[in-house]
């Protein structure tokens, strides 16, 4: 590689950023909410593709270009094997009744007189039990919006609250793939991001609630809650329903506390998942079991087909259906697939000094933790609305800003926590975003309605950056580095081996 590399200019630098914004703009046009299934992928590549021209007209040899996207994807690795053990522990639990049990028990918090809110808790818990916001919002959203129009409750509102609970679930999750994404871009841990979250997350979340509270408390009517009912009697037919299948997730929990890593944590919920089911659901492995074969080892199959395939059922409910089948190691490449192709494009550009050329602008003007933070935020919001894809606009801002909040001091953990507080969260709101695409279709609720009612999804930026300008829970790096004397005040200082919240 030669000593001096030529230094990119503006139009280098925004060159494959475009080309990547219009091909993802093409391939949502085409393929709608299934553009993040291949679509996306082939988009980062070829604006990485272009990149890599702009990088070798430059001056970078090949050599060195290849062993920076070889090295981008091994950042990603950890959260690669964490995503695996998460399709499995998916499964297992559908399995072994634990997700739902969950579910069942979640049902019972429906009201009338508390609707709205008790809509935003029950998505919030599902969300949280399986990791998944789509998931939460086909089907158990579904459920409540018609159980809203029964009760003469405006589905619009009941969206906002479906929103609200499935995203912050997601959020939270540590089975999410977005949860998993943003500590691996940021270069921070799993349970440490998490941790980190909760100082913005629950904040917001009792927020909405205590708005979807007093929305609802006056809310006049009596309950037709058929499908709520035909819902829980379904559970109850298929699975052994009972507060003790809820274990496998209170040991995950407990692990998380103890700060056990997170890969061995989720796996090892996996297999006590596994376990849980041969304990407690024998008639469903039973059903489920090749009859061809001696019971032990039939039953032996199901579990380790649902590990690697996930749980697939069929009660005659399809919502029910949709609901409690999925999971599996296999159904998590296409995730990860997403995931590499998005490391090899930010690898690129950062190499090249491109990624670093298009924030110097932005940078200019960031001078304190407060209005970094602020930027970060505005950054992800923007990407959600320029490549309508959420991990897009977890990706691109990560691979953006780590160097200077490595640079500023910072604890990685600010970056991941800001890259969910602007990224995740706000993709549901923008009607061309795959994931608001995807809400309006499932809930038959434009995103420009049920925007003024995602409470959650609203506030959590907002107070993210008041937070931000605040110095509230800003963590630090110990030692700060040499070359960088911060400007803001009040800010907790940390050794980084040891993160506390």
């Amino acid at each position: 590689m030669p000593l001096n590399p030529k230094h990119p200019s503006l139009l280098d630098a925004l060159i494959p950023l475009v080309m990547l914004i219009l091909l993802l703009g093409l391939s949502v046009y085409l393929y709608g909410s299934d553009s993040s299934y291949g679509p996306n992928q082939i988009a980062l590549f070829v604006a990485a593709g272009i990149a890599l021209v702009i990088g070798l007209k430059n001056g970078h040899r090949w050599s060195a270009l290849e062993q920076a996207m070889v090295h981008g994807i091994s950042l990603s690795l950890g959260a690669i094997l964490i995503l695996f053990a998460v399709g499995a522990l998916i499964g297992t639990w559908l399995l072994s009744g634990t997700v739902p049990s969950l579910i069942y028990y979640g049902l019972q918090l429906l009201n009338p007189a508390w609707f709205y809110a008790a809509t935003c808790i029950l998505c919030s818990v599902v969300a949280l039990a399986i990791g998944s916001s789509w998931t939460t919002a086909a089907t158990i959203g579904v459920a409540l919006i018609g159980v809203a129009l029964g009760l003469g409750m405006s589905p619009v509102v009941t969206a906002g609250a479906i929103i609200s609970g499935a995203y912050f679930g997601d959020k939270i999750s540590p089975l999410s793939d977005t949860t998993n994404l943003a500590p691996a871009v940021a270069g921070s841990e799993l349970f440490d991001h998490i941790r980190h979250m909760t100082w913005t997350t629950i904040p917001s979340l009792v927020l909405a609630i205590l708005i979807f509270a007093v929305m609802g408390f006056n809310q006049s009517g009596e309950a037709d809650a058929a499908k709520i009912l035909q819902l829980s009697t379904d559970l109850q037919k298929q699975f052994n329903i009972h507060w003790f299948h809820l274990v496998p997730m209170l040991v995950l929990m407990i692990m998380a506390i103890k700060k056990v890593p997170a890969f061995p944590t989720v796996f090892i919920g996996s297999i006590l998942g596994g376990i849980w089911a041969v304990l407690f659901q024998p008639e469903l492995l039973a059903r489920m079991a090749d009859q061809s074969l001696p019971a032990v080892l039939g039953t032996l199959k199901v579990v380790w087909t649902t590990l690697c395939n996930g749980f697939l059922i069929e009660t005659g409910n399809a919502e029910l259906d949709k609901l409690l089948s999925g999971g599996g190691m296999s159904t998590m490449m296409n995730t990860v697939w997403l995931v590499m192709s998005a490391m090899v494009f930010g690898s690129v550009l950062e190499h090249t000094g491109l990624l670093k050329r298009f924030v110097q602008i932005i940078l200019a003007k960031a001078h304190s933790t407060g209005s970094l933070i602020t930027s970060t935020i505005v950054t992800c919001i923007a990407t959600n609305i320029l490549t309508a894809d959420q991990y897009m606009a977890i990706v691109m801002p990560g691979r953006m800003y780590k160097e200077e909040y490595e640079r500023r001091g910072l604890a990685p953990v600010n970056l991941s926590r800001t890259l969910e507080d602007g990224g995740t969260i706000t993709s549901p709101l923008i009607p061309w975003n795959t994931c608001g695409a995807y809400m309006h279709g499932v809930l038959n609720v434009n995103p420009l309605d049920y925007i003024f009612y995602a409470f959650f999804n609203l506030i959590n930026p907002v107070l993210a950056i008041i937070y931000a300008y605040c110095g509230i829970k800003i963590l630090k790096l110990t030692p700060p580095p040499a070359v960088f004397n911060p400007l803001a005040q009040n800010v907790e200082t940390v050794p980084d081996t040891a993160l506390k919240s």
